[in-house]
């Protein structure tokens, strides 16, 4: 595993080394990143050495390998670990705030393994202020280490310790393996349909795609080869892995996901496709009919995902979307079993921050093995994670 450990400027700096040492010795490689003020506890010599890798430690220096040096380190890595993380590295993480080498990297590295071990006074620790950051970096997703208790470099004794490099060690250990998906091909459908009432009418829903493309973006990063069918969106996409199909109605969007089905290995349908469309499309605008108003014929649209678990081998994994607002489990039990899926991934209307149209989501992952995964409110990103390592991931 290639490990990245982001060192920050506190007195139990000195301990970073050793880390690094229990991580080489381990089989990891290790990249060292530090900020300046480590630099007055620790020589980028010893890191260099105990790493056998350059320290990246200014965003600017000419001497880094990459121009965007933070950008090639997160595609580099698969975990990172910042020991020691000193309350104000904590707080630019919870803030959003990239103003040098080591925070700017840990804002491109959110949709991959973070633990932080904290080192501080006992006051810092305990402060309304750290530990509001603390809540919020965990609600997110963000392994926070508790710190140990005992005699502080300040002379005072109480919480704020660093966990020792073979605890951190332990915890490492005990994270889920990053899902490696080469050689695999997968199916996303995102986004909305419209059908056509007229030449200028449709009939659509708020689906704006972004669960969809942050799965397509995890998958890719993950390895995968990604066939990403999407209806009509403004979200653009950038990727080798990724392969877009731009489709609109729910009918083009089943032909394109019944032909690519057969030669992936798993689909994740975060489509909101239209159940019904009009009977008829006028090739023109209909004017107003008066009074009386205007009567639509809707007719059924074929159904996606059930046509997908008709034709599942058992080598194929098969992963639906519940959007629900009256007994949410129930329905979505019924549909994991109805339609032959492997998983259910269950949105409530009902919680707030989550549904169409925003950055954030809180889901509940079923397994048909009658497995459930609740998560917090996370952004999507975080949940396209949560949703690939549940489903996608061998178990041990």
């Amino acid at each position: 595993m290639r490990v990245i450990v982001g060192i920050t400027g506190g007195i139990a700096a000195y301990k970073a080394p050793l880390l690094v040492r229990l991580l080489r010795k381990a089989g990891h490689e290790v990249k060292c990143v530090a900020t300046q003020h480590t630099l007055q506890f620790v020589t980028p010599l010893t890191l260099e050495t105990v790493s056998d890798n350059k320290v990246y430690a200014d965003l600017f220096d000419s001497n880094n390998d990459h121009t965007t040096e933070h950008i090639s380190l997160k595609d580099w890595g698969d975990l990172m670990v910042v020991a020691p993380a000193t309350a104000n590295i904590i707080g630019k993480m919870a803030s959003g705030i990239g103003d040098d080498a080591l925070s700017t990297l840990l804002l491109s590295f959110m949709r991959k393994p973070i633990f932080l071990a904290p080192a501080m006074n006992t006051q810092m620790w305990e402060s309304p202020a750290v530990q509001r950051n603390i809540e919020y970096l965990r609600s997110v997703g963000i392994h926070v280490l508790e710190p140990g208790s005992g005699e502080l470099a300040c002379g005072t004794s109480g919480a704020g310790r660093m966990p020792e490099p073979e605890e951190i060690m332990q915890a490492l250990a005990s994270a889920s393996p990053e899902p490696n998906l080469s050689g695999q091909k997968v199916l996303v459908t995102a986004g909305p349909t419209y059908e056509r009432i007229d030449s200028v009418r449709f009939i659509g829903n708020y689906s704006s795609g972004k669960m969809g493309f942050a799965l397509a973006l995890a998958l890719a990063e993950h390895g995968a080869q990604v066939e990403l069918v999407t209806g009509p969106t403004s979200l653009k996409i950038s990727h080798p892995n990724i392969h877009r199909t731009d489709i609109e109605s729910a009918r083009e969007m089943y032909a394109a996901a019944t032909n690519v089905f057969p030669t992936c290995s798993a689909a994740i349908l975060s489509a909101a496709v239209a159940d019904y469309r009009p009977d008829h499309t006028a090739d023109h605008k209909l004017k107003k009919q008066g009074a009386e108003g205007m009567t639509l014929t809707l007719v059924q649209n074929p159904d996606i995902l059930a046509t997908l678990g008709t034709m599942k081998s058992a080598q194929q994994t098969l992963i639906g979307f519940a959007l629900e607002t009256d007994n949410e489990l129930d329905n979505a039990h019924r549909k994991l079993e109805k339609k032959n899926l492997d998983y259910i991934v269950l949105n409530s209307l009902r919680d707030a921050g989550a549904g169409f149209g925003v950055d954030t989501n809180r889901v509940t992952i079923l397994g048909r093995d009658g497995s459930s995964h609740a998560t917090p409110l996370l952004t999507k990103a975080q949940v396209a994670e949560e949703i690939v390592h549940c489903c996608l991931t061998p178990k041990a």
